[in-house]
């Protein structure tokens, strides 16, 4: 809430003409852990609503899915607003630490007890964090009084259809959804300046991940994970690391 609430403030942004997107992995899992398995806010899609009914948009989406959400959920707004669904999206993505979210990375062995290191040669996994951010998106710039310093290019998604939990170890699904990214941006990969990656910190991943740039010719492009600062943030990751990146 506090997050959105800074951008509300200092933006005077049209709730009728504003989407409101939720992007979570679990949402509010805890109340299971506190004993109150029939709160009405368990369910992600009346997560969001309450948050949209509590700031008036009249219109939301939930976009969950694992640790994509975020980006997924800047994508759908993109689409939303050139789609001519709406002038402007917000975008909030949060997740927060529970029994339930640790436990499952550990039941993949995906933690590292010491300081996640992304692309370092002797990393040893995942570092959990928590995080909340809002992202305001908008094809009508001039209505909301703001001169953008910043544009959302191009996009691009891809299913590995690999495994549950674990990515493909070819890297040619990343590969295939950066090409799109840059082929709806009109630009090479030459042009790319700084790559923030995923960077887990897990074996897997960051291997993937480096193989997927060079298949793109993009080995010496800067690369960066912003998780070795403030740990996997989940469904506000792709939120807060582009607001960062930004």
């Amino acid at each position: 809430v506090e997050a959105i609430e800074g951008v509300l403030k200092s933006v005077p942004v049209p709730l009728d003409r504003t989407i409101f997107i939720l992007s979570t992995t679990k949402g509010n899992i805890g109340f299971l852990e506190k004993g109150d398995p029939s709160n009405p806010r368990l369910d992600l899609h009346a997560m969001a609503a309450f948050i949209s009914d509590k700031f008036g948009f009249k219109k939301h989406f939930v976009v969950s899915n694992a640790c994509i959400s975020g980006v997924m959920a800047l994508t759908v707004g993109k689409r939303l607003i050139e789609a001519g669904e709406a002038d402007h999206v917000l975008v909030a993505g949060v997740d927060v630490l529970t029994k339930f979210v640790v436990s499952g990375f550990q039941s993949l062995h995906a933690l590292s007890e010491e300081a996640c290191r992304p692309f370092d040669a002797d990393r040893k996994g995942i570092n959990l964090g928590e995080a909340a951010a809002a992202i305001l998106m908008t094809g009508k710039p001039g209505d909301l009084s703001v001169v953008p310093t910043i544009r959302f290019a191009g996009t691009g998604l891809s299913n590995d259809a690999n495994h549950i939990s674990g990515p493909s170890r070819t890297g040619v699904e990343l590969a295939d959804a950066v090409s799109q990214a840059l082929q709806e941006a009109g630009i090479g990969g030459e042009q790319i300046d700084f790559i923030s990656a995923h960077g887990t910190g897990t074996p897997y991943n960051d291997e993937m991940e480096a193989k997927a740039f060079s298949l793109l010719n993009l080995d010496t492009t800067p690369v960066h994970s912003m998780k070795g600062y403030f740990g996997h943030t989940l469904g506000a990751a792709g939120v807060v690391e582009v607001a960062i990146s930004a």
